[in-house]
Order: C-alpha cells, then structure tokens, then sequence
C-alpha cells in the first residue's frame, strides 16, 4: 500500500480539464506520487481518445462504489450527479491503494515542483487542509457577495450539530483535499455502522463531505491533527479573479505561497466539453453579468 497517492474523480465534461491537470502533474510531480483517475465505465473510452492512457492509472467509480459491501448496487443512478461524486471520492479509500490521498478535482492545475513532504508531515500523517477562511468571506461580505459564504457557515454548523461539536467553524470548501483511510474508517466504524448507515445518507447538499471529513477528524483523532491552509490559489468566482488579478496577483507571484491554482468550473465554462445546453439568451445574458462584474472589480 502507498503511503499517498493523487487522485481525481472526473467525468466527460471535464475531460479537456483533466488533460490540462495531467500536464501539470507530469511537469512538477518530483517524487513521482501516482495518480489515479476515477470515471464512469461507461466514459473510459472517451476518456483515452482526449487524455490518452499514460501518467495514471484508471479506476472505475463502479468499483468504488463496490466497494463497500453495505452500498446497493447502482446507487449513485438515484443521486444527483454532484452527490454521487461527492462520496465517489470520499470512499476512495476502500479500494485499498494508499493510507492517504489528495483528492484533486479535474480543474486544479499544479503550477511548481510538489514532493510528498507536502502533503505528509515528518511523523508519516498526512497534513489536514482546515482554517477559518476568514479573508475570504470578509472580501465577499465587502464586495456585496455575502450569499456563498453565508451557505457555507450554514452547511458547517449542520455538520458540526452531527457531532456535537461547539466552536468555531472549520473550512476546506475546494481541493486539493488530503484525506486519510484512517479518517474515513472511524467514521465508518464510530459514526455510520452504528446507526446502520452509510456516507451516501450521511451526505446531502447541506451536509457536504468536506466538513464531514474534517469533524469525524477532530472527533475520532484517528490521525494526529498538523493544521494547514488552502495548498492552491481557489478563485471561487469570475468576481473574485478579476478583483485579484486587478490587484496585481499572477501565476508566477503565486508560487511564493501556493503549489496550483483552481478557475473553479462553475464559472470558468472555457473548458467544457461539448455544447452548452443553454440557450443563446441565457448565455448572452451570462456574458453580460460577466463584463459587468469584469467593471465592478475597478471599483
């Protein structure tokens, strides 16, 4: 069993975002950490005609979800497609490939060198990506955009009553996540199993697997904490690049504090694959938002 691995849980329409992360991957990966990549069986084919079949190593997410013994067959047909992918990648661990992983997703972009002591502190535990984010939420309150941050707050303080936890709220709302198997499995072993239930009824839109992870973390200890912050520049939104970029932040001053960096693709459509199933109004209006909050960022 490796000690850690990368992984990426994708599928077709992400797949010129995936090729985008491959490259980087093979240009900065020192120690030479494997990858793995998840999709559909039904994608894989599509998946070497764009991305080819070297620098990784595919798994079907059929045989993720299969691999837990408690999980009906062909669940993830009764979820929606972000649900299923959201647990997809939560029990990668059980196919037993590494103690540890980062779970990227297909628009992360590595941008320098990374070696495995970034994600493994010197005791062998993997690092846990969990801060208070703080600037963050001040920059959207500040420049009127306070409705993610405040759904965020909401989904933390439901995950934190799961446990019975009081205090501040923990964020890592965007990868690179580095998740431990030993995380995963004392919540399945402490939290799940007891109450006859799996993380596919424990997760749902209002209780994502990113606050999940981090509070089975600080209620189980399964591993000891070593608190880090975001590894990757995340431009949440189109408003929130072009503010940062109108403040001089570029790819080459990044490497001083992050190894990548995300256009996240709720917003960034540049590299989806195949068309729109928008019509020509909706996306002509969704350009005319765009250049409007392009403006707002000078102001």
């Amino acid at each position: 069993m490796n000690d850690i691995v990368l992984y990426c849980k994708s599928y077709s329409k992400d797949f010129l975002r995936l090729k985008n992360l491959l490259a980087s991957i093979r240009q900065f990966n020192a120690d030479q950490i494997d990858f793995y990549v998840s999709t559909p069986e039904s994608q894989y084919d599509e998946l070497k005609r764009y991305i080819g079949a070297e620098g990784y190593q595919w798994v079907s997410d059929e045989s993720i979800i299969q691999s837990n013994p408690k999980v009906p067959a062909g669940i993830e047909k009764t979820k929606p497609g972000g649900l299923s992918q959201q647990v997809i990648k939560s029990e990668f661990w059980r196919l037993g490939t590494a103690q540890n992983y980062v779970c990227l997703d297909s628009d992360c972009i590595f941008i320098k060198d990374f070696k495995k002591s970034d994600f493994l502190a010197s005791d062998g535990n993997p690092y846990t990506v969990i801060y208070q984010n703080k600037e963050y939420h001040q920059l959207a309150f500040n420049r009127g955009y306070a409705k993610a941050p405040r759904n965020l707050q909401i989904e933390a303080e439901n995950v934190k009553a799961l446990f019975g936890r009081d205090g501040p709220n923990y964020y890592c709302p965007c990868p690179p996540f580095i998740w431990s198997a030993a995380v995963w499995s004392s919540l399945d072993a402490n939290y799940l199993s007891p109450r006859g239930i799996t993380l596919w009824d424990l997760c749902t839109p209002k209780q994502p697997e990113t606050f999940i992870y981090n509070e089975a973390m600080l209620n189980y200890r399964a591993i000891p904490l070593h608190p880090i912050e975001q590894l990757f520049r995340v431009y949440y939104y189109d408003w929130h690049y072009f503010l940062l970029r109108r403040l001089g932040e570029s790819i080459p001053k990044l490497k001083e504090n992050y190894l990548g960096l995300i256009y996240q693709s709720s917003w960034d459509l540049s590299l989806d694959l195949g068309p729109s199933q928008k019509s020509i109004f909706s996306r002509a209006l969704k350009k005319l938002k765009r250049m409007g909050r392009y403006l707002q960022s000078y102001f």
